[in-house]
C-alpha cells in the first residue's frame, strides 16, 4: 500500500527510544523526511544514521522537552533545513514508577512540563502551517494506562491522560482544515521502558523477573510482548494520506492485554 507521504517532513518526538525509533524508521520507509528529536544525543544520532544507511533522509537534533524556551530554536531550524513539519509524532519518555498519593508538588510539575505542556506547545508551534497548507497529521503516543490505569504508575497514568483530552478537543478544532489528530496506546511492547518496568515491579515484590514477564505476557491476548514495528506500522498509517478519515480516535496496539470493550 503507497501511504502518499513520500517527500513529507516528519517530527519524532524520543525519536532516539524504543518505540521513537521504530517510528522514525517506519515513517523514513515510506520517504518522509525524518527529524529525530531525543533528550539522549547518541540516540538520536544512532537512529538518523540507521535511517541514512537505509537510503532514507534524517536529521538528528538533541532537544530536552522540559526546556519550554527551546522549541522555537528547534523548529525553527527544522524549517530552514527541511522545511515545515507535515507529521509530529509526540513521544515522550514515562515517569518513574510512584503511587498517586504523597508525591511532592516539584516531581508533579517536573513532569507536567516535560509529558505535556511540551506536546501542546510544539503542537501550537506547528499547527498554524498545517492548516495553511490543508494537511496535518498529529499522533500521540500515551500508555495503556490512560483506558486502565496501572498499578505504581499515578503520574503516568493521570498525566498521560490529560493528553487525550487535550487531542480529542482539538481534532474537533482542526478537521476541517485537513489535519488528523490521534492518540496511539501501546500495550507492553518489547523495550528498555518495559524491561524498566518489569524489573522495577520484580524487585518490589521480590520476585524473579521472568516470572514477572511470564505473567505479564499471559495476560495479552495474542500471549506475546508486541514488537516496536508493529507499533510503528500503525502510526505510520495514521500519519499518512490514506488516514484522513480517521481523526479524534484512540486506537490500542497491545496485542488485546486491555480488558475493557
Amino acid at each position: 500500500m503507497q501511504l502518499g507521504i513520500e517527500g513529507k517532513v516528519g517530527l519524532v518526538l524520543g525519536g532516539g527510544g524504543g518505540l521513537g525509533s521504530a517510528i522514525a524508521l517506519a515513517l523514513a520507509a515510506e520517504g518522509v523526511k525524518v527529524v529525530v528529536a531525543d533528550v539522549n544525543e547518541e540516540a538520536a544520532s544512532r537512529t538518523a544514521a540507521t535511517i541514512a544507511a537505509k537510503g532514507g533522509t534524517a536529521l538528528a537534533r538533541t532537544w530536552d522537552l522540559a526546556d519550554l524556551a527551546s522549541i522555537e530554536t528547534h523548529v525553527a531550524a527544522i524549517e530552514a533545513q527541511f522545511g515545515q513539519v507535515d507529521i509530529l509524532v509526540n513521544n515522550t519518555g514515562g515517569p518513574p514508577p510512584t503511587t498517586a498519593f504523597g508525591q511532592e508538588t516539584a516531581l508533579w510539575r517536573k513532569h507536567f512540563e516535560s509529558m505535556v505542556l511540551s506536546v501542546i506547545a510544539i503542537t501550537d508551534r506547528v499547527l498554524p502551517g498545517m492548516r495553511a497548507r490543508q494537511w496535518g497529521r498529529i499522533v500521540t503516543s500515551t500508555s495503556s494506562g490512560v483506558v486502565a490505569p496501572i498499578p505504581n504508575l499515578g503520574i503516568s497514568n493521570a498525566l498521560r491522560l490529560s493528553l487525550v483530552g487535550w487531542s480529542k478537543t482539538l481534532a474537533r478544532e482542526v478537521g476541517r482544515d485537513g489535519v488528523t489528530v490521534n492518540i496511539v496506546l501501546p500495550g507492553r511492547i518489547a523495550t528498555d521502558r518495559i524491561r524498566f518496568l518489569d524489573e522495577a515491579k520484580a524487585g518490589r515484590e521480590q520476585r524473579p523477573v521472568e516470572e514477572v514477564s511470564a505473567e505479564s505476557t499471559a495476560a495479552i491476548a495474542v500471549g506475546r510482548y508486541g514488537r516496536p514495528e508493529e507499533y510503528a506500522d500503525a502510526v505510520a498509517f495514521l500519519a499518512s494520506d490514506r488516514a484522513g478519515y480517521i481523526t479524534g480516535s484512540t486506537i490500542r496496539i497491545d496485542g488485546g492485554l486491555i480488558q475493557s470493550i
